[in-house]
């Protein structure tokens, strides 16, 4: 697996550098955004670790610019700003998770492993629907009633996983345990408002409904009973 490590402390960089080699992972290092970004875009990675406060250009930036290019490669934002405005910000700029500084390292490697294993069961070319609602997990891209919605990389993934699982109530913990392993506090309400940004997008502008709450106990996605 090779990692990309966007860090500018050279101390915390050579930590996680020795560490993710001592586990097989084969580790290169920016120590500024720029450079970092320069790198994301013309090599493959299996893994970014990206801090935020950086050299050049912020890992927000970097993030934005590796997203235009490559949905599909975890990132994993790795940064002492740790509010849940902070955690937002990275997510809807496509982040896949978030840790805030300081961590423990085996907390980062089972973060590290879970986003690479995630991503080598990736079913390709599936399609998803419910009603008039498809999601094309290849192409990434979502449509209701034949039109276009156009989703953030976070927004997408959770509107992944409701499809994935339609006529299931998902609990929050089970939302966060696949869409953002622990990277919130369990008091944050990250998960609450992620589903108003779907709902406003998914089925305020038509008539039915296709997302429901059930009191108590989560989330469901499923067509409104006539």
């Amino acid at each position: 697996m090779k990692v990309l490590l966007v860090e500018d402390e050279p101390k915390v960089s050579a930590f996680i550098r020795k560490g993710l080699e001592e586990e097989h992972f084969d580790v290169e290092v920016a120590y500024d955004g720029t450079f970092g970004a320069r790198l994301a875009l013309a090599h493959s990675f299996d893994l970014v670790i990206l801090d935020v406060i950086l050299p050049g250009m912020s890992g927000f930036e970097v993030l934005k610019a590796i997203r235009q290019r490559d949905q599909d490669v975890p990132v994993l934002m790795l940064t002492a700003l740790g509010t849940t405005a902070d955690k937002l910000e990275g997510f809807d700029a496509g982040a896949d998770d978030y840790l805030v500084k300081p961590f423990d390292f085996p907390e980062l490697l089972a973060r590290v492993r879970a986003l690479t294993r995630r991503r080598g069961h990736v079913v390709k070319g599936a399609t998803l629907a419910l009603a008039d609602l498809t999601l094309d997990t290849a192409a990434k891209t979502v449509t209701r009633a034949g039109q276009p919605l156009k989703l953030t990389a976070r927004e997408f993934a959770l509107l992944e996983l409701l499809l994935r699982n339609k006529g299931r109530v998902l609990s929050r913990a089970e939302i966060a345990e696949h869409s953002w392993e622990d990277s919130f506090d369990a008091g944050s309400n990250v998960i609450d408002v992620y589903v108003n940004y779907l709902r406003n997008k998914v089925d305020k502008p038509f008539p039915s409904k296709l997302i429901h709450t059930v009191v108590g106990m989560g989330y469901v996605m499923r067509e409104e009973e006539r």
